[in-house]
């Protein structure tokens, strides 16, 4: 059964860190781009982060970019985002996703053709 499983969600106060982890089972991530994007309540899902397979192609969205990372360990076939600095509007359910490249071996954050998902883990931020 094809499988990604997000973890290391929780509640942090402002400032704090958080290390999501995405795990995939029953294939693997190797030639596949992975995507982080979250929801919070009453919003549209927008995409945060993504990395290429080769992981030489990283973007970020503006609203996260110098405060988050995202990094890949094929050998555990798992993907990671790191949470930095973490604001009160960064609050919400967290979810990856692989799927095929974008031009010329790219990643596209928020793109469309991400057709693996996992179930999500909540990030909460609260003083």
């Amino acid at each position: 059964q094809l499988q990604l499983v997000e973890s290391g969600g929780g509640l942090v106060q402002p400032g704090g860190s958080l290390r999501l982890s995405c795990d995939a089972s029953g294939f693997t991530l190797d030639y596949l781009a992975i995507g982080w994007f979250r929801q919070a309540p009453g919003k549209e899902r927008e995409g945060v982060s993504c990395i290429s397979s080769s992981g030489q192609s990283i973007n970020y969205a503006l609203a996260v970019k110098d405060r988050f990372t995202i990094s890949r360990d094929d050998a555990k076939n798992t993907v990671y985002l790191q949470m930095n600095s973490l604001k009160l509007q960064d609050k919400a359910v967290y979810y990856c996703a692989a799927g095929p490249h974008g031009p010329y071996g790219s990643c596209i954050v928020g793109g469309n053709d991400y057709n693996y998902w996992g179930q999500g883990t909540q990030v909460t931020v609260s003083s």
